[in-house]
């Protein structure tokens, strides 16, 4: 196997600097290929307003994360009689209360220190007077009783597609049932700021390639596989190979650079490659500095617990527990996400980004899904923790934003079946479920009353319809319809929250022009005559 040269970040920094920065990354800063151009309208990047978004790759199972409890074709125990049991297997079951009382969210607790930190295994009371939550998602029930957690419903586009690539590729660049635009969402909200071809750093993820929502052919945007380290050239690492990487960087830095030929858009490549170094030159990634505690005791424990569990350690109670893995927070696989979660938090915190994210798989769960318990569940711990740890990380230790100015939002290519399978799964559908969370959002006892939650009630805009021939069957008799375009949602984050005019919305999201969609105020969509809700009412 050919091993590749390697530096760490310091050395990659020191190196560079002294070498006088001769390689520029066109994955590592944003670099305008084209003229630059002026900000001509809008806010974008200048109020200090930010986005971190999250993919939740595989397509994440809407109706057994945000549960319309209520509806008798949803619970077994309401429905066994008829023999028409759904989801006979992996249904979230009821608890003793009444679910239609209004109110905060209930937030399961574990009555001793040493109980398990998701003992609770029924449906959790949201407060809305008909949907509950799996009980993995406990832990948004802090971020949703302060009324900064929007849970947004039926949620897909016209002409869905069932292929993972495809619809992952329509919720990115925006243009549904379009393979032919390859450029992304937020790289197009980039651009719109005119900040590309003056910031070194603006749009940002880290994962294990930049994601479609932030491609694009006038800029490059920023994207860290790993924070700690970067891969420079991949020259062979042996003396022969270090030699010549020294020697072609050192190289590379001698030619002059006549001003002709866009030659001034070099100068400005290697000026931004140095300020990206500098940015993240100044910032710990490590897990050593992975020491960002809560302000609060959970489950009767001893000690705060850390907000990025990112080691058995720093995981919920598990230390102050006897080594007991039933005081997790989250599964011992999540910790390669949580530390991505924290570098893109961290990169929105101390410098200018202004969007960045990250994202992490597994959703596709055809086989053994589970319910409670399982492959789902420990998936969606994920979630849970996640909105409140970035709740408190933003509260407690904002530096240059704090979470009344982020908006952090979630995305996943479709829904799943209304019906479970015959291997104990659930298999492509249409409509999921977007979370969107931040001290702006309008949530409980602000948009409305009593109810941070959109799409799942009888009382919305357009009413969920109870029973076997309702909303859970609108398509093909085992698909939810959507209500709100995954668009319309997005669309009111980039426009109403980073600032982005009407005009550059249009640009952005091409449907918003296009009269036949309804993406702004709703009415039936002429695309495939759906009654569909517009922006729903989250800022």
């Amino acid at each position: 196997m050919e091993h590749f040269h390697i530096l760490s970040r310091r050395g990659f920094l020191d190196r560079s600097v002294k070498l006088g920065l001769g390689v520029a990354l066109s994955t590592l800063v944003d670099i305008p290929l084209v003229v630059k151009r002026a900000l001509a309208e809008g806010n974008i990047g200048l109020n200090g307003k930010k986005l971190l978004f999250i993919f939740l790759r595989g397509a994440n199972d809407s109706l057994n994360t945000l549960v319309p409890i209520q509806d008798s074709a949803y619970n077994s125990d309401l429905v066994a009689a008829t023999g028409k049991v759904i989801r006979p297997d992996i249904a979230i079951p009821k608890d003793a209360i009444d679910y239609s009382t209004t109110g905060g969210c209930d937030f399961p607790i574990s009555a001793l220190p040493g109980d398990p930190t998701f003992g609770y295994t029924k449906g959790i009371r949201l407060g809305n007077g008909f949907a509950a939550l799996h009980p993995s998602l406990k832990f948004l029930a802090p971020v949703y009783n302060a009324g900064n957690l929007a849970l947004i419903h039926r949620v897909a586009y016209p002409k869905q597609s069932r292929s993972h690539f495809d619809s992952q590729n329509y919720w990115e660049n925006g243009t549904p049932n379009n393979n032919l635009v390859k450029d992304g969402i937020f790289y197009r909200t980039i651009i719109k700021s005119g900040l590309a071809n003056t910031n070194a750093l603006t749009g940002v993820s880290v994962a294990s390639a930049l994601p479609l929502s932030l491609r694009g052919s006038a800029a490059a945007m920023t994207n860290l596989t790993d924070p700690l380290r970067y891969n420079l050239l991949g020259i062979p690492n042996s003396a022969s190979g270090n030699s010549k990487s020294d020697s072609s960087l050192f190289t590379a830095n001698q030619y002059p650079f006549p001003d002709k030929g866009n030659r001034e858009l070099l100068q400005l490549q290697y000026q931004n490659l140095s300020d990206t170094l500098s940015i993240f030159g100044g910032i710990n990634f490590t897990e050593a500095g992975n020491t960002f505690v809560d302000d609060a005791n959970t489950d009767n424990d001893t000690a705060p617990y850390y907000l990025f569990p990112t080691t058995d350690a720093k995981n919920g109670g598990f230390s102050m527990h006897a080594s007991d893995k039933n005081k997790f927070v989250v599964d011992s696989g999540a910790y390669s996400f949580f530390a991505n979660l924290k570098a893109a938090a961290l990169i929105l915190n101390k410098t200018d980004a202004v969007i960045a994210g990250t994202e992490f798989g597994g959703f596709d769960t055809h086989n053994v899904q589970g319910g409670s318990t399982g492959a789902q569940a420990n998936l969606l711990r994920r979630i849970g923790w996640s909105m409140y740890a970035l709740q408190k990380y933003f509260t407690n230790y904002a530096d240059k934003v704090d979470w009344n100015d982020v908006v952090v939002i979630t995305m996943s290519e479709f829904g799943r079946t209304s019906k479970q399978n015959t291997s104990l799964g659930t298999d492509h559908a249409e409509a999921g479920v977007m979370f969107a969370a931040g001290g702006s959002i309008n949530g409980y006892n602000k948009g409305f009353p009593h109810s941070g939650v959109f799409g799942c009630s009888p009382n919305d805009p357009v009413p969920w319809v109870t029973g076997l021939t309702g909303s859970m069957f609108a398509i093909s008799s085992n698909y939810l319809r959507r209500i709100y375009d995954y668009r319309s949602v997005l669309g009111k984050v980039i426009r109403d929250h980073l600032g982005a005019t009407q005009n550059q919305l249009n640009g952005i999201i091409p449907g918003y022009a296009d009269s036949r969609e309804k993406l702004l105020a709703g009415g039936t969509s002429t695309i495939d005559n759906t009654t569909i809700a517009g922006e729903p009412n989250i800022l």
